[in-house]
């Protein structure tokens, strides 16, 4: 009976402890690593986040960004600090391709790691250079299959999201198009524009203006579901390609063994940031699907789309050491 009452009163000490540890926190300044130089679409997110996120914990977020290596320098960083609450990681898909792309890395992405909140997708648009003759994504298969070598498509470098994404279009349409990396996204989107290559999956918010400019076309939009800015523009899965999701992702982790108190006051307060009106409408007015929901939604979701892209990367051949 003794032991009984000893085990129950060590486990309400614990309990308490966690709780308290969470209510007090944070008690210092908070690091944000994004793994990407400043002045991007994620540094500017994460910015925004922080500000927001410093307003309601009463601490400064500091943005430190850490780019380098495919998101591997900030996300290593990151693996390897203190799992208190006070460095967070700005994840993004390479989370999910690393794994498949590199033969190895500084740390195990499925330990690694705990997911706080999966912010926002960022959905891609399927592009064609003005003078293809296809409208849509049944013609542009058509046009791959009468003719396997005449198809080009850039992409912002070997096994980038944009690289994989067309690999992973290849895949479920059963067609060749031949791969030209750029160094970049500018390039690549370059590339297109002045007919160098006739392919190209491209982020929406980039594209955009050269869509409506009439300068390239887009024939699906790879998320789930259709978007406010081109809601006459299909998805992959309404062009005929069931199943076909492709969408860049950006999130929040934490060092695995963050107290799960912790983890759950984050996920509180961020998506408190991302149900702002003003916020989510900022978000969506450029194209951005704002997500929020819980951390195992996130976590189901890293699962999942871990699983995806391994198909791509393997029939990409991209490999890196």
């Amino acid at each position: 009976m003794f032991k009984i009452l000893r085990k129950t009163l060590l486990f309400g000490l614990l309990i308490s402890a966690a709780l308290a540890q969470a209510q007090n926190y944070p008690t210092k300044p908070i690091r944000f690593v994004v793994p990407f130089p400043p002045g991007g679409s994620a540094d500017a997110l994460a910015r925004l986040i922080g500000v927001r996120l410093s307003a309601s914990l009463g601490q400064p977020v500091i943005v430190d960004n850490k780019p380098g290596a495919g998101g591997i320098l900030g996300a290593d960083s990151v693996a390897k600090a203190t799992a208190d609450g006070h460095t967070l990681l700005f994840a993004n898909t390479n989370i999910a391709i690393n794994p498949s792309l590199y033969k190895t890395l500084p740390y195990d992405t499925a330990t690694a790691f705990a997911p706080v909140i999966h912010m926002v997708n960022v959905p891609n648009l399927l592009l064609v250079a003005e003078d293809v003759k296809a409208s849509k994504v049944s013609e542009l298969i058509a046009l791959a299959k009468a003719d396997p070598k005449g198809l080009n498509y850039a992409s912002a470098g070997s096994g980038t999201f944009p690289h994989l994404a067309v690999e992973l279009f290849k895949l479920h349409a059963g067609v060749s198009i031949t791969h030209i990396p750029y160094k970049g996204a500018a390039p690549a989107l370059n590339a297109l524009l002045s007919k160098e290559v006739q392919v190209l999956s491209n982020d929406l918010v980039s594209a955009t203006q050269h869509v409506k400019s009439g300068k390239i076309k887009v024939l699906a939009i790879t998320s789930a579901t259709r978007s406010n800015v081109f809601p006459e523009v299909p998805t992959m899965a309404e062009a005929g390609l069931k199943d076909f999701v492709a969408v860049g992702w950006q999130g929040v982790m934490v060092p695995a063994g963050t107290p799960a108190g912790t983890i759950s006051r984050l996920n509180t307060e961020i998506n408190k940031v991302l149900n702002d009106p003003e916020v989510r409408n900022g978000l969506t007015g450029q194209g951005l699907d704002v997500v929020g929901g819980s951390v195992q939604q996130f976590a189901d979701f890293v699962r999942r789309d871990t699983e995806r892209w391994r198909p791509a990367v393997e029939a990409s051949g991209a490999k890196v050491d």
